[in-house]
């Protein structure tokens, strides 16, 4: 990379030790030969990549290059897409999401999902993340629930703000409340993965930082993938870092090493604002 480009190394390379056998954790996410299409135009071509268990992913890149939707092939949620298609495969956990007799409602209480809006529902707060769990059969008695709930916004870094007014409306609380809340929400169910797509785009800079520190604990239990336009947040919240462009991906590396040191010039290119 060209002298006087600035360095900006990872949060988990800056505080975790012996990031180095973060390479070595198993496969988590195995995608080959993957072409996406709406209607006759190939959005995703021949995409490639492993993501390793229990670590965050982020996928960079400029608008409309892709990322977007191939983070939602890795749930299926472009299947509500009338008109789309996908060839290749996606293996999570060693099975491949796209065979027929794969139950989609299951696969997305494993693979779970944040969007760019927060999206509580017009419920309590309570009533938000114990949903999933009563329309799932997930808990077996109201303390169970009760119980679950509680965790799970504990886990989200909410349950200290939230405590004293379950019972009111999700609507009531602030914008980065209301996306921990989803996060609540999402993991409530249990899921092995998370995918984030742009979680913090519309919050200000401390609800962002809160999201941040979020993503990064809870990596210890879930294998995480966020979409970013945000190179820092890229930067600072990541552990590998995939670089998207025009439906392709470009690269796919350490995140120190793609804002460094990237194999590929159009990556240096955009990272360090070339273009983009």
């Amino acid at each position: 990379m060209s002298a006087g480009t600035p360095v900006v190394p990872s949060l988990a390379a800056r505080t975790r030790p012996g990031s180095a056998s973060l390479a070595d954790r198993p496969v988590k996410i195995d995608v080959k030969d993957l072409n996406f299409y709406y209607g006759q135009k190939r959005a995703l071509e021949n995409i490639s990549i492993q993501l390793r268990a229990n670590v965050v992913s982020a996928f960079i890149g400029p608008s409309g290059c892709g990322k977007s939707t191939f983070l939602r092939t890795l749930n299926r949620m472009n299947d509500i897409i009338p008109g789309t298609r996908v060839d290749g495969t996606v293996l999570i956990d060693n099975v491949n999401i796209y065979d027929p007799k794969i139950d989609v409602v299951g696969l997305r209480r494993r693979v779970g999902m944040v969007f760019q809006k927060s999206n509580p529902f017009p419920k309590s707060i309570f009533d938000n993340v114990a949903y999933g769990l009563r329309i799932n059969g997930m808990a077996t008695s109201k303390a169970e629930v009760h119980e679950r709930v509680e965790a799970s916004l504990r886990a989200a870094a909410l349950w200290d703000e939230v405590k004293d007014r379950l019972h009111d409306s999700a609507l009531a609380i602030s914008g980065g409340q209301q996306q921990r809340l989803c996060i609540a929400r999402a993991l409530a169910v249990k899921p092995k993965v998370l995918l984030m797509d742009e979680p913090a785009s519309a919050l200000d800079p401390i609800a962002t930082q809160h999201i941040e520190e979020l993503i990064y604990d809870l990596k210890k239990d879930y294998t995480i993938v966020i979409v970013t336009h945000n190179m820092q947040q890229a930067a600072r919240v990541s552990d590998f870092t995939a670089f998207f462009w025009l439906g392709r991906l470009v690269e796919y590396d350490r995140t120190e090493k793609i804002f460094t040191a990237p194999a590929e010039k159009l990556t240096e290119d955009y990272v360090t604002g070339r273009f983009g």
